[in-house]
C-alpha cells in the first residue's frame, strides 16, 4: 500500500547501489528493501548500479538515494561526483563521509573531542603493534567488519596483520575491550533505541554473523531496546551523540559502541554513514522500535539531507 511521504511522493529517485568494494552484495540487499520502501512512500524509483564515477543517472533524476556501503559509497567519492553534477543526494557530504569512512581519521576526531574510545595506535604494513594483547587489528577503510581481527593470542597477530595489509599500508590497532556489543542509530539529533548484539559464543559480530542470508550458518541475536536501565541507556546514547558531534554528522548514521556495563563506560568504535537496510540490519530495527516505519525513516533521511545542504 502506498502511503505518500511529503519529501518523496512524486519524486524521481535514483537508488544508487552496488559499488566496487567488499560490501557489494550487502548494498544490493539493502537496495531491494529501500527500493520497495521508497515506492511505498510514493517515489518513482530507478535502481542504478554504480562501480565508479562513470555511472549514468536516469533523465529527470530529482534525488539520488545513496545505498552503497563502503568503498565508493561512504568514502566521499560518490558524493563528490554528485556535487559536480548538481544532483541532490542523501546522507553526509564529502568531508564528513571521508572522515567517517577512514577509521584513523575517525579516531583522531574522537581524540580531539574527548570522545571515549579504546586506546589505539596506527602502524604500517610490516610493522609490529606496541599495544599488548588482547588487541583488535583493523583495516582502516573497510566496513561490515571486513579486515577486523580480534587477537587474544600471540599466534593470531601475524595472520591478522597480513590480512589487513591486503587493504592498504596503514593498519589500526585497538585495545580489545571485553564488553557488550551495542549500536545506536542516529537520525539528525535523535538517538534511537540502543540495540544489544549477542553474537555466537565462539565468534563476534563479523560479516558472517551480520548477514546470515548471505553467509549460511551465520547468526547473532539482537535485543532492541537493549535491556538496560535508564541510566545505562543514557550513557550509551550520549556517547553516540558525542561521536556524531565530533565527526560532524548531520543526517543519519549508526554508531558502534562496546559497553563495559560493570564500570558503566561506553567505548565508541566508529560511525557508519550509510548503514545497512537489509532484512537483518540494525538501523531499521532501531527505528521500528521508536515507531518509525522504513518509508518514514527514508523520508526523514531525505528531509535531513536537504536541510544539511541548505536546500
Amino acid at each position: 500500500m502506498v502511503i505518500p511521504h511529503p519529501s518523496l511522493a512524486g519524486k524521481n529517485v535514483a537508488l544508487i547501489v552496488g559499488g566496487p568494494g567488499s560490501e557489494r552484495e550487502v548494498s544490493q540487499a539493502s537496495g531491494r528493501a529501500v527500493g520497495a520502501a521508497l515506492a511505498r512512500a510514493g517515489a518513482s524509483v530507478t535502481e542504478v548500479d554504480a562501480r565508479d564515477e562513470s555511472f549514468a543517472l536516469p533523465p529527470g533524476t530529482q534525488l539520488a538515494f545513496l545505498m552503497i556501503h563502503g568503498t565508493f559509497g561512504e568514502d566521499g567519492r560518490l558524493q563528490r561526483e554528485l556535487d559536480k553534477r548538481g544532483v541532490p543526494y542523501t546522507g553526509e557530504g564529502v568531508a564528513v563521509s571521508d572522515v567517517c569512512f577512514d577509521k584513523v581519521k575517525t579516531k583522531r576526531a574522537f581524540a580531539a573531542a574527548g570522545v571515549p574510545t579504546p586506546e589505539w595506535e596506527v602502524i604500517r604494513a610490516g610493522e609490529r603493534p606496541t599495544l599488548g594483547l588482547p588487541m583488535v587489528i583493523k583495516a582502516t577503510c573497510e566496513g561490515s567488519s571486513v579486515g577486523v581481527h580480534l587477537c587474544r593470542k600471540e599466534e593470531e597477530v601475524e595472520p591478522a596483520l597480513a590480512d589487513c595489509a591486503r587493504f592498504g599500508d596503514e593498519i589500526l590497532v585497538e585495545r580489545l575491550i571485553e564488553g557488550l556489543e551495542t549500536t545506536v542509530g542516529i537520525l539528525g539529533d535523535q538517538a534511537l533505541p540502543v540495540i544489544l548484539i549477542k553474537p555466537p559464543a565462539d565468534g563476534f559480530y563479523d560479516f558472517r554473523n551480520k548477514y546470515p542470508f548471505l553467509s549460511p550458518g551465520g547468526h547473532a541475536d539482537h535485543y532492541c531496546p537493549a535491556p538496560f536501565d535508564e541510566e545505562l541507556t543514557a550513557i550509551v546514547q550520549e556517547a553516540a551523540l558525542q561521536a556524531v558531534r565530533a565527526l560532524g554528522v548531520q543526517v543519519y548514521c549508526r554508531v558502534d559502541i562496546v559497553l563495559d556495563d560493570r564500570a558503566r563506560v561506553a567505548h565508541v568504535l566508529e560511525a557508519n554513514t550509510i548503514p545497512g537496510m537489509t532484512e537483518a540490519s540494525l538501523l531499521p530495527e532501531a527505528a521500528a522500535a521508536a515507531g518509525i516505519t522504513l518509508p518514514e525513516l527514508l523520508g526523514r533521511i531525505t528531509e535531513l539531507s536537504a536541510a544539511a545542504r541548505g536546500a
